[in-house]
């Protein structure tokens, strides 16, 4: 008898093709996969199923009509989507200028003195240092000049062009430019100003320090501490410029975010905060144990969130059907967000909460799967198993591994977990957050307005181009070549996919990019391992599972299973990538459950 085990998942569609002999035993004969068509457990699925199986069919030499059956995972319609609530944003007013990081400064070093517009200067006395304002209407070679020739002492330059190289190279006595500052007209002549442009390779120092920004301008303790702004807005710039007006400055406001209320079974709400960040509302979903539905305060980007899936899943799900949000995972994180009131389009990094949700329906459409494959390949079909139950039993197809186990299913819209005891008992549980978070939160901590350059960052490890001829990987190895690198690529932090260089068009360090995105990583799938865990664990005690077995398409990335291993390491726990029938790693775990749990009787 040939079985085939159809595992549907969010993303992709997993064949598993087994002979069952008349003696009951197993043997693996191939598998496939596909994307997924349409909606996870929804009649669209047919499509994707059914090529699928012609391809592991072809794989072997057999034709579709030669399956007796076709067992389905049971696959509740799940939509999973995330939102980010900034929570703070800086504010300048009265023209102060606090941090610009042009991709072209010129000069290096610290000046402080105070504005003059170029034009005149030769007003002023040489007896103090100024800082000089270059319009866009002077051009450079009129800069250079009138600067070479003035008798003022002027120590640095604003210039509104992207023309400090132009104007510094021309210079006899060498000064820290600034450039790009596009509304350089705003900044008032005659007040203290502070420019600093870091050495080669590096960053500033003085205007990144509180303290220093106080010795600059001779702050009080009470001014001082209204620099912290400035000086957070300012750290791992190129350049920045600091002005102080006796009316305007920099303030950080909190921004409300809105509530999340936890509905619980029994009716009572439990409400909380977005503002007070991450922990909070996880310690709050911590407390509700019989989540009935999640909900957010109209007006918030979290609240749009939770509609528009629900709106989603309601078109393909029917609207009697129960929908609810059954989990969310929030991460605190910071975000570069333009500054309000700035000179030149500054980045602030903002304090921001990343929230990943599901919504589900209670109403399974499997029978219409079913049924829908029965009448269009003349084949048995049956909904076999639950997806997680399934998951595990393929798990122990990887060597090493004996009961009581437990799997975490690391996807791309969900993290799910289960443990499979010696009685044959199953617990299992389903949490928002996997992949597709940690693409967003990529893409938003980096400012890439990328996803596509953010699922790359993603998946493979990252390279410096140093020459045409050779690269510094992340590992610290350096690959040459015989042939010349493309010349767009020089200086560039490059994406390592396959044999591909793919330039990231970000001023990020390799160093930065590798950093960011392991702590993303680590804050959403370390944290929803360890929660699934807890919930599927008898008692919530993770240590008395021996065996954790890591499957999903997210389990073959090239740290995350790394990163859980070492986490799990300090419960003694045995933890690793899974293999399933020693031929597929972590994936076909599911389709192979449901071949193997096969039972004619």
């Amino acid at each position: 008898m040939i079985i085939a085990g159809v595992d549907i998942g969010n993303s992709t569609t997993e064949i598993c093709i087994c002979k069952v002999s008349e003696d009951q035993k197993l043997d693996y004969l191939s598998s496939a996969s596909l994307p997924t068509t349409g909606l996870k457990g929804t009649p669209a699925n047919i499509k994707g199923i059914e090529e699928a199986l012609k391809k592991a069919t072809d794989q072997i030499g057999f034709k579709l009509s030669d399956i007796d059956l076709i067992r389905l995972n049971e696959a509740t319609p799940v939509i999973g989507d995330t939102a980010m609530e900034t929570i703070t944003e800086t504010i300048i007013s009265e023209s102060t200028m606090i941090g610009h990081n042009p991709n072209t400064p010129a000069g290096q070093g610290l000046a402080v003195g105070e504005t003059v517009q170029i034009t005149n200067l030769g007003a002023y006395p040489s007896e103090m240092p100024y800082i000089v304002k270059i319009p866009g209407s002077v051009t450079y070679e009129q800069a250079a000049v009138i600067l070479n020739t003035s008798h003022a002492n002027v120590v640095g330059a604003i210039l509104e062009k992207d023309e400090a190289v132009l104007v510094y190279n021309r210079l006899v006595n060498k000064i820290p430019i600034v450039d790009e500052v596009s509304k350089l007209d705003q900044l008032p002549d005659g007040i203290p100003c502070a420019i600093e442009v870091a050495h080669q390779g590096g960053t500033v120092t003085t205007l990144s320090n509180p303290y220093g920004i106080a010795k600059l301008f001779n702050l009080t303790p009470e001014e001082t501490r209204t620099t912290i702004p400035v000086a957070k807005s300012l750290t791992g710039l190129k350049s920045a410029v600091v002005a102080k007006t006796s009316h305007g400055g920099v303030t950080e406001r909190m921004i409300k975010a809105g509530q999340i209320g936890i509905e619980a079974e029994s009716g009572t709400i439990t409400t909380v905060n977005v503002d007070d960040g991450a922990k909070a509302i996880m310690e709050s979903l911590a407390q509700v144990k019989d989540i009935k539905d999640i909900h957010g305060q109209p007006g918030t980007y979290f609240y749009d969130m939770l509609v528009r899936m629900k709106g989603d899943l309601e078109d393909v799900a029917g609207k009697e059907d129960t929908l609810s949000i059954k989990d969310l995972v929030a991460i605190d994180t910071f975000i570069p967000v333009k500054v309000k009131g700035a000179l030149a389009g500054e980045l602030a990094m903002e304090k921001a909460v990343a929230i990943a949700a599901m919504v589900k329906t209670d109403h399974l459409p499997m029978g219409q799967i079913a049924s829908g494959l029965k009448k269009g390949l003349g084949i048995d079909v049956e909904v076999a198993g639950v997806e997680a139950v399934m998951a595990v039993i393929g798990a122990l197809t990887t060597p090493g591994t004996k009961l009581p186990i437990a799997i975490l299913d690391l996807g791309g819209g969900s993290t799910d977990g289960a443990l499979l005891d010696q009685k044959g008992r199953v617990a299992s549980v389903h949490l928002a957050g996997a992949g597709a978070f940690v693409t967003m939160m990529i893409n938003e901590e980096l400012a890439l307005h990328n996803l596509q350059t953010a699922e790359l960052i993603k998946k493979y490890p990252l390279a410096k181009v140093r020459s045409l001829y050779h690269i510094t990987m992340e590992n610290g190895q350096s690959v040459f070549y015989k042939e010349p690198l493309p010349p767009k690529l020089y200086a560039k932090v490059v994406i390592l996919k396959d044999k591909e260089l793919i330039p990231i068009e970000s001023s990020h360090t390799m160093e930065f990019i590798i950093e960011t995105r392991r702590q993303i990583k680590e804050k959403v799938f370390v944290t929803n391992s360890i929660r699934a865990l807890e919930e599927v664990a008898p008692g919530g005690r993770i240590k008395s599972i021996p065996n954790v077995v890591l499957v999903g398409g997210s389990a073959l990335d090239h740290e995350i299973p790394q990163m859980i291993q070492k986490r799990l390491a300090d419960y003694n726990i045995v933890a690793g990538r899974g293999d399933i029938w020693s031929l597929h790693g972590p994936r076909n775990a599911v389709a192979a459950g449901l071949c193997i749990s096969y039972n004619p009787d």
